[in-house]
């Protein structure tokens, strides 16, 4: 294990040493779209949409694209395409049979999303995985934690045989094709381990191995890392991670935004821990964070072709569908500061998809992105157009202002005195005054969103506050059947996923922290 993170870091060293040309991203991303054309012009899709026709226009073939395929949301794809594919039948949307079928965390829909998984995705996740690898280069990481152990707290690589297809979570399936080099050597918790099909089986065996290995860096979603590190500390009776795992550097996030844990970490860590954000999908591997204090870079030579609509009334509904006229522009035309929803053409075969993320170009000129909400996780009921983005600050804010450690949260927008409400839903274990709470939570998001501050003088009347144990949220995930590394609790709560919530609400007992 020394021997190889030797190697690793040596590797990562050298490369570092050597200015290997870069090609502009309008470069990398013509590249990019006229492979997949290539690859997908005799398949069902292609032969539908004339993607032939696109690629003999030497000059417009990206503006043609543009204009002949619409945008496409998952039901548009699954309904018209993808649906075909889990029926065996080949070349739908992309060379071949698909094999593996992804099932998404579903913050936004309460059944879960099937996407297609290629062999081409699953090597296109690899490339992105090793270019990670070699960024790590420019942060401060000791070259000895690359021999130690990759903790990866994703879900379980357990897949379900469905006749002609797998299905499953994109990380069980990523861990499933990983090299065996390193499945072997530094994965943990090991595919033994792994396989297991409920998460809590999984959690309590990783407990149990914990002393056995020398991780040097984890990986997963915040909420559910808090809770397996929780208990390794809990288990063992130490003060900290580290007396456990002295030699973890890294820590690897992604999936939710990274803002409203860090308070929570800190009490977790006996020394400084480097946190590196990743974006990945069901639909696939697409950027991370290249160097410190910077946004996710995108990875544009990947099998990845990006677009960008702006999340303006414009180009989407009130409840976040984008409009068949939206416009959309290419990595190379966007700007800094404006908020954009996400469209892929990817080697799954997803064309002008709607992955639902909005994401802001922190550097525009490097292709930098903080991700701040979803197309449908944001809140306007009246004109206050509240983001994710802007929650996830005022969380953090008050965190740090009330020295409390606020795990999980959630808003949803209700009819009061025949205007409008907030209604807040807090995850806090500490002792905290709700009143208190919501003062300064309304004051924040004031200060951090005019349009709300506007609105508070006149439709929205009222802002309420609950403040439940954190485990009533995990509680729910896991009464829906969500529970696990890759399930995340959504931060806006409407229509159905609100009923269930207030409905589970009712029978769960605060006091004893069980549903009644």
């Amino acid at each position: 294990m020394a021997i190889l993170g030797n190697l690793i870091a040596r590797s990562i060293k050298l490369r570092k040493k050597f200015n290997l040309p870069v090609a502009s991203p309008q470069t990398y991303q013509r590249h990019t779209l006229r492979q997949l054309l290539d690859r997908g012009q005799y398949t069902a899709f292609g032969k539908h949409y004339g993607f032939g026709e696109i690629l003999s226009k030497e000059v417009d073939f990206v503006k043609a694209y543009r204009e002949r395929v619409p945008i496409h949301a998952y039901s548009d794809m699954h309904a018209q395409w993808w649906h075909k594919c889990q029926l065996g039948q080949e070349n739908v949307s992309w060379p071949g049979k698909v094999k593996y079928f992804a099932l998404s965390s579903g913050t936004s829909e309460s059944a879960s999303k099937h996407i297609p998984v290629t062999q081409d995705m699953i090597k296109s996740i690899k490339k992105v995985g090793f270019k990670q690898l070699y960024s790590m280069a420019n942060f401060r990481i000791r070259p000895a934690t690359f021999g130690k152990g990759v903790l990866m707290l994703g879900g379980t690589t357990s897949l379900f045989e469905k006749g002609e297809y797998y299905e499953g979570d994109m990380s069980g399936i990523s861990a499933k094709n990983m090299p065996r080099w390193i499945s072997s050597l530094v994965y943990k918790p090991g595919q033994k381990i792994s396989k297991r099909p409920h998460w809590e089986d999984r959690i309590k065996l990783i407990v149990e191995k914990a002393s056995q290995w020398d991780v040097g860096i984890i990986c997963g979603v915040p909420a559910w890392v808090q809770i397996v590190i929780e208990r390794v500390i809990a288990h063992y009776g130490v003060k900290n991670i580290h007396e456990v795992w002295p030699n973890l550097t890294v820590y690897i996030h992604g999936g939710v935004s990274i803002e409203p844990y860090r308070q929570s970490f800190k009490k977790l860590w006996g020394k400084p821990v480097q946190f590196i954000e990743t974006y990945m999908a069901s639909e696939g591997s697409f950027g991370f964070q290249a160097r410190p204090n910077a946004g996710i870079k995108l990875v544009l030579n990947a099998g990845v072709f990006y677009e960008f609509v702006p999340f303006t009334r414009e180009n989407f509904d009130e409840d976040g569908n984008v409009r068949r006229d939206a416009e959309a522009l290419t990595v190379w035309e966007v700007k800094e500061g404006v908020d954009y929803a996400i469209l892929l053409s990817t080697c799954s075969g997803a064309w002008r998809y709607l992955i639902g993320d909005v994401v802001r170009f922190t550097n525009a000129k490097d292709y930098e992105i903080a991700i701040v909400g979803r197309t449908k996780q944001f809140l306007s009921l009246c004109g206050e157009h509240m983001s994710v983005d802007n929650m996830n600050k005022a969380i953090d804010t008050v965190s740090k202002q009330m020295k409390i450690h606020i795990r999980e949260f959630a808003v949803s927008g209700i009819k009061y005195d025949n205007l409008f409400a907030h209604q807040w839903y807090i995850g806090c274990d500490s002792p905290v005054d709700a009143e208190e709470l919501k003062k300064l939570l309304d004051e924040t998001l004031g200060k951090l969103n005019d349009d709300y501050l506007v609105e508070r003088t006149s439709a929205l009347k009222e802002v309420f506050v609950k403040v439940l144990p954190s485990d009533a949220f995990i509680g729910y995930l896991r009464a829906k059947g969500k529970e696990g590394a890759m399930s995340k609790f959504p931060r806006v709560l409407k229509g159905q996923q609100l009923e269930d919530w207030e409905s589970y609400l009712t029978r769960y007992d605060v006091e004893a922290g069980v549903i009644a």
